[in-house]
């Protein structure tokens, strides 16, 4: 693969937002604990740049993300990819996706490789209180939850869709042997 094709293009500007990021949150650390920032992600699923009020969108009124959006500091040139999973990975490792394992949403190709250094681990080690409400995706088995990834607390739905789950960390061994109600349907 050349210097200049896209993928590559892509991957090394992925790694070196990673980087500053990286170097911001460490030098923020080392300054007073009261200075450091309060960093917040927000990552949504199947959403299109165009369709927050905003960024021009006439029809759709969105004013608590347009309100966000005002207030907030924006990384407006991060690379997707076509599915959540590998998107998720890219943004909780700095790394292309592939590079952590994730490589799609289905037949365990969105287990995150337990190698790969989590975004939360980095602001945990800064001394930051972590935490992820919403969709993880990135392996449903205990070791790969978030609580084992860097986050401190959790609230989750497993399998990329449904059946929200309280964790945190000291009651996470009991939901690991939690099996939720089969549910039967009746014609």
């Amino acid at each position: 693969m050349s210097h200049n094709h896209p993928a590559r293009r892509a991957s090394t500007q992925l790694v070196v937002v990673w980087a500053l990021l990286s170097c911001g949150l460490l030098l923020a650390a080392a300054a007073k604990v009261d200075a450091r920032p309060n960093v917040i992600i927000v990552l949504t699923d199947d959403q299109g740049y165009g369709e927050l009020s905003c960024h021009g969108n006439p029809i759709i009124q969105t004013p608590n993300l347009d309100r966000l959006h005002a207030e907030s500091v924006r990384f407006t040139d991060f690379h997707v990819s076509p599915t959540c999973a590998p998107t998720r990975c890219a943004l909780m490792t700095g790394r292309h996706e592939f590079k952590s394992g994730v490589t799609h949403t289905i037949f365990e190709r969105e287990r995150m490789s337990l190698k790969a250094t989590t975004l939360a681990q980095v602001l945990k080690s800064a001394g930051y209180t972590t935490g992820i409400f919403g969709k993880w995706h990135l392996g449903d088995e205990a070791d790969r939850w978030p609580s084992r990834r860097g986050f401190d607390e959790m609230f989750k739905m497993p399998h990329g869709s449904f059946d929200f789950r309280l964790s945190i960390d000291p009651l996470s061994e009991l939901l690991e042997e939690f099996e939720p109600p089969t549910l039967l349907i009746e014609d």
